[in-house]
């Protein structure tokens, strides 16, 4: 079971990316768990600066904006050896992307 955490004070862009993600987990019977993390210092303790921020089994993913429906579930479903643009933590194909 994955387990997704939404970083963010609770602000209305949080909130819109804690409803995507539902979303998606609810469309794509995907086994994963959502939990909204409004906590200052345990969104600090992921070094995170920008917010809303998308951690999956405990890896930052996403931070600063809301992925589309696709990025979502390919960030979602990717391996816990890689990331969704295939660089494996490379920013050489997705600069700022999925692996920043």
């Amino acid at each position: 079971m994955k387990k997704v955490k939404i970083l963010g004070s609770g602000c209305p862009s949080c909130n819109q990316l804690y409803d995507a993600v539902k979303a998606v987990i609810s469309k794509e019977a995907l086994n994963a768990v959502v939990e909204k993390v409004e906590d200052l210092q345990k969104i600090m303790a992921y070094n995170v600066m920008t917010t809303p921020a998308l951690v999956v089994d405990e890896k930052v993913v996403c931070k600063g904006r809301i992925p589309s429906h696709d990025e979502i579930l390919a960030l979602l479903t990717a391996s816990s050896h890689g990331c969704c643009c295939g660089t494996h933590g490379s920013k050489e194909k997705n600069s700022g992307g999925c692996c920043s």
